[in-house]
């Protein structure tokens, strides 16, 4: 039999710590780690680049709340990581990235000349990550994972980092076996006094509008709306945090004029897990008349861009304090009027707009994905509309709209689907989808359950629009592209060229098979008017 080394230690401590997962890709350095994961009961889901494994780490966790290790090997693959690790920290996602290092005598360039090496390959992520390691011995990779899967898991969630060299992994075990690891996240809630302001500051306003953000947890997001009658405005990221039809939805069309009225107008807004970035701002023309309360676990954010009550505080804890302080009013169905007329403005503006084609894809993507679907958009133009449009109707929605790389979706609904099962929606433009092409294989090997939606407009089309808009006329941005129909059947999985007439029945039937199914779809979508520009 194989004696334990270090790598066994490191599949050892994730399976004590909970994980049952891993994503990631093998590599010369890593080789330790990976054949430890044969004698280990974790799955081990391989991608085909270390960007698309992490996007599949990222989709993985966001789904189960919970961190999900991701295992690559030194150098190119370890950097490779870097895109989809910004995103992560950008959405709050907890992914523990293990890395492989050249080995122990070459760390810091002091003896050159290894396969992969970096002089500081800690340096490149500590930008990137809350948290960041480097293991020097066996003995310290159990404490060492234990304290990254802590740190991911305090609020705000995020993406953290270990590397242990070569020889560390190879290394025979100093320890026995590990069978549990205790660890424990740091608790973050609201400074009492800063609760009882808020309390005094929202029962005392007469126009409380909530704006929730990604932090924001459902069950006590609702009730403390229903309790202060408090319409809720969701940013993109915060998306299926509060029913989307309830009474006091007021959805999220933040790039709208009128909704970002509708947020300064409040005499108090209660801010919940966000830090009213560029997006959540309307880029940056919203203009708060009244109070502003924030809530934020992020501490860089707290009043970052707006002045306000700032309360440093996991977003749950903060939100169950605040519906047990506040006092519950009646309902007279003002708060609720005020969102019907702002809904009704903004469906009235996008009436004139000409844009019904749109409005027709998006329309038979709705009815034929399955309620309680997960969606995983890209940075496209469908997921644009979508940020403001979709209705999750209990399924999450993710996107990279965090970070705002380019083939997030396919990606990472695989790794949704690894968590759920699937079935899953990705969402990409053609441009997107070949970040992600060579997934279909590893879509194909796991028989992933992920319909695959590619809008075939022969372009990065949203940066199109951007440019012409800017400048007259786009330059870069058109692309010579496969027959992606022809692509997915060289991979054995089944593919649809579709028309938005025919948009609904194919998706139908995608859903209806049993692994994975590629609907593509030729069309130029134009994105609706920004209405902040006639503001500014």
């Amino acid at each position: 039999m194989t004696a334990r080394n270090g790598g066994d230690v490191v599949v050892e401590t994730l399976e004590a710590l909970g994980a049952s997962t891993v994503f990631g890709i093998p590599g010369q350095h890593a080789l330790g780690l990976f054949d430890a994961l044969r004698r280990s009961g974790l799955r081990y889901v391989g991608s085909r680049t270390e960007l698309n494994a992490a996007f599949a780490a990222d989709g993985h966790a966001r789904t189960t709340g919970s961190v999900t290790p991701l295992l690559v090997s030194t150098g190119p693959g370890a950097l490779q990581t870097l895109a989809g690790l910004q995103e992560s920290a950008t959405s709050s996602a907890p992914v523990l990235g293990i890395s492989s290092q050249v080995p122990s005598a070459g760390l810091g360039g002091v003896r050159g000349g290894y396969l992969h090496e970096l002089p500081d390959q800690l340096a490149s992520f500590r930008g990137v990550v809350k948290h960041a390691r480097l293991v020097r011995q066996v003995s310290q990779i159990p404490p060492a994972l234990a304290e990254a899967w802590e740190v991911a898991l305090t609020a705000p969630f995020g993406p953290v980092w270990v590397e242990i060299p070569q020889d560390v992994l190879l290394a025979p075990a100093s320890v026995p076996p590990v069978t549990s690891v205790p660890w424990s996240a740091r608790p973050l809630p609201p400074r009492a006094e800063l609760v009882a302001e808020a309390v005094r500051l929202l029962d005392s306003a007469s126009r409380p509008v909530v704006l929730a953000g990604g932090g924001a947890s459902p069950g006590e997001l609702l009730e403390l709306a229903e309790k202060l009658r408090a319409p809720v405005v969701t940013t993109f990221g915060g998306k299926g945090r509060f029913p989307w039809d309830h009474p006091l939805s007021a959805r999220a069309w933040l790039e709208d004029w009128h909704t970002t009225e509708f947020l300064a107008d409040a005499d108090v807004l209660l801010v919940v897990g966000s830090g009213l970035g560029e997006l959540s701002s309307n880029y940056r023309t919203f203009r708060p008349r009244g109070a502003v309360v924030q809530v934020e676990a992020d501490l860089g954010k707290l009043e970052s861009n707006y002045p306000a009550l700032g309360i440093h505080a996991d977003a749950r804890l903060a939100l169950r304090a605040l519906a047990s302080g506040v006092a519950a009013r009646a309902a007279d169905g003002v708060a609720e009027g005020r969102v019907r007329e702002l809904l009704d403005r903004v469906r009235e503006r996008f009436a004139g707009q000409e844009r019904d084609l749109e409005w027709q894809v998006l329309s038979a993507l709705r009815s034929a994905v399955p309620d309680g679907t997960p969606t995983c958009w890209d940075m496209t133009i469908l997921a644009y509309w979508a940020w403001s449009a979709w209705d999750p109707r209990g399924g999450a929605q993710f996107s990279a709209q965090g970070a705002g790389g380019l083939g997030y979706g396919f990606p990472a609904a695989l790794g949704v689907a690894a968590a759920s099962g699937g079935p899953v929606l990705a969402v990409s433009g053609d441009g997107g989808a070949m970040y992600g092409i060579s997934e279909l294989a590893t879509a194909a090997q796991h028989g992933s359950r992920v319909v695959w939606l590619i809008v075939d407009d022969g372009g990065y089309g949203i940066l199109r629009e951007y440019m012409t808009d800017a400048f007259g006329e786009a330059t870069g941005t058109e692309l010579a592209r496969p027959d992606f129909v022809a692509l997915a059947a060289a991979f054995g999985v089944p593919a649809t060229r579709s028309t938005p007439e025919s948009l609904h029945d194919d998706l139908v039937a995608a859903f209806a098979s049993d692994g994975p199914h590629v609907v593509v779809l030729p069309a130029v979508l134009r994105m609706f008017a920004p209405t902040h520009l006639e503001h500014l």
